[in-house]
């Protein structure tokens, strides 16, 4: 096996902590993936992996050869495609990870992007969970709200606007708000809580100088999806702020009805993430490119919307 089968197997070995998962990766059998790390082992003269039954992990020299194998393998890619014609069909496997509704409306509009490029295989994930990009071996992410601290690259798609909501049978056990006060009185919200963060629920507005204000109110209920957070709201279990594309039928069709339209939350950014490295795939890049047309419908750009 020569120098560069050995540095991807290394590489995958340490972005999925795992051989098992590495092979599964780069579909070699497990034996061969660990015989190519062995071999670069002994090529380098060090050790690389700390291996136990139960976890993998990068020596001090190891994190050293990782960055470096990473550096060298970018740079074979964009040799590899530097005089490749832009027109090549796209080929490989696409893993992008995002929350259910975007799957959804993606999924709707998949077959004409596969017509396009049919020799390329698509893997969607929904989570509305945190997820490691690298590591359960995603090309990318698309993410909807604030982002966190993060070593990713943001590309803007733009935001979504959110409006306030609650189902008829909430409204008529408790009355419908006309403004904060009668926020105070008696009403609650369905809280949305991802990756165990304990914060209180809060009613967000945005103040007369566009400043983002938070009501805490009591909450009868804590979910940590977004389907189930609308249908807590269906069932009557509180006040939600969601974005309007996935609202805005059920307003039409009597089953949710918006609310406080004076004091809406701020709009949600969304944004793919991907890795940092020099090099993106060109599927990657083609895949963003198209499924940002067709979210573009459901948000709408800001100046700071640039890359």
């Amino acid at each position: 096996m020569d120098a560069l089968d050995q540095m991807r197997a290394f590489v995958r070995v340490a972005e999925q902590a795992s051989f098992t998962r590495a092979a599964q990766g780069l579909g070699w059998p497990r034996a061969t993936v660990t015989l190519a790390v062995q071999g670069l082992e002994a090529r380098l003269g060090t050790q690389l992996l700390h291996r136990t039954t139960r976890r993998v992990h990068l020596t001090e020299d190891g994190q050293s050869a990782y960055e470096r194998c990473l550096e060298l393998l970018d740079g074979l890619d964009d040799l590899g495609t530097l005089f490749r014609p832009t027109t090549a069909p796209l080929t490989g496997r696409l893993r992008v990870d995002m929350p259910s509704a975007l799957v959804v409306r993606l999924l709707s509009r998949l077959p004409e992007f596969l017509r396009l490029h049919p020799a390329l295989q698509v893997e969607f994930s929904a989570n509305d969970q945190r997820v490691d990009l690298v590591r359960e071996g995603f090309d990318c992410l698309i993410r909807v709200g604030s982002l966190q601290d993060s070593t990713l690259v943001a590309r803007p798609i733009g935001q979504m606007r959110q409006l306030n909501a609650a189902s008829p049978a909430y409204l008529a056990a408790h009355g419908t708000p006309r403004d904060l006060d009668d926020l105070r009185q008696g009403h609650c919200l369905v809280r949305y809580a991802v990756g165990g963060h304990q914060r209180p629920a809060t009613f967000e507005y945005l103040d007369s100088q566009g400043q983002t204000r938070e009501l805490a109110l009591p909450y009868p209920l804590t979910v940590n999806s977004a389907d189930a957070y609308q249908a807590g709201c269906l069932a009557g279990l509180g006040i939600i702020q969601a974005p309007e594309s996935g609202l805005r039928a059920l307003f039409e069709s009597g089953r949710l009805v918006e609310i406080l339209p004076d004091w809406q939350a701020p709009p949600m950014p969304v944004n793919f993430l991907y890795a940092s490295r020099r090099h993106l795939p060109r599927r990657v890049q083609l895949f963003m490119d198209w499924a940002e047309g067709i979210l573009s419908s459901w948000t709408h750009r800001t100046d700071n919307d640039s890359y």
